[in-house]
């Protein structure tokens, strides 16, 4: 049941939704953990993915660090180094050798340019996984989401769903009104609603989730 995590753009909360997932998952006792193959500027979700894997090995979860907090392809230009679909790949191949699940998280929106030539979308399409949108919870979520979603689908991939992300505590009318008209808009489930600051998955959205994305 291994998934990719994308968003609709970078700062939605990707880490944090797939280390919520991962900490639910383990707790039930599947053997789940987290892939990020590229981070740049910090590696301080890469370490928060790795503690929620049950202390992995941090070159494991991450084997892919440049140090500009920039796109990968003009990191990867700054620091002279070009990126390649094979590393990436070989790295989820290693950790799914090993583990039941991997959660990979993507870097950014769907499209971020990891090196010329090379999207994210590019990395999906080669790992063939269902895909799980986590959008904020904002005025322009529903145009994102729907973009991305149609994007997901040109790629041949499923989209298993939407996590909705609040990333402040007060809600405006947009806040409060995307929820219930998300799955209309972008033709697929919405998993979970997630209010700012929560530090759990509900058994329901981890049922949904575990539902929509079956056994690869």
């Amino acid at each position: 049941m291994s998934v990719f995590i994308t968003g609709t753009d970078t700062g939605v909360g990707k880490t944090y939704v797939t280390c919520l997932i991962l900490e639910a998952l383990r707790g039930q006792g599947i053997d789940a953990v987290g892939y990020k193959p590229v981070a740049c500027g910090d590696r301080a979700d890469a370490t928060r993915l790795a503690a929620a894997s049950g202390n992995l090995a941090r070159d494991e979860v991450n084997p892919v660090f440049l140090k500009p907090a920039l796109a990968p392809l003009v990191a990867g230009i700054l620091e002279n180094r070009t990126l390649t679909l094979a590393e990436l790949v070989q790295g989820y191949q290693q950790l799914a050798e090993r583990h039941t699940t991997v959660l990979v998280e993507g870097v950014g929106g769907w499209e971020v340019p990891l090196a010329p030539g090379l999207q994210v979308s590019d990395l999906a399409a080669a790992l063939a996984l269902p895909v799980l949108v986590v959008a904020a919870n904002r005025l322009g979520c529903l145009n994102h989401v729907r973009l991305t979603v149609d994007a997901i689908r040109t790629r041949g991939l499923t989209c298993v769903g939407i996590i909705l992300n609040q990333l402040e505590d007060e809600m405006d009318t947009a806040m409060i009104t995307n929820k219930g008209v998300i799955e209309q808009v972008a033709g697929v489930p919405l998993l979970a609603h997630l209010i700012y600051h929560q530090d759990f998955l509900e058994p329901e959205a981890l049922h949904q989730f575990t539902r929509a994305a079956p056994p690869v």
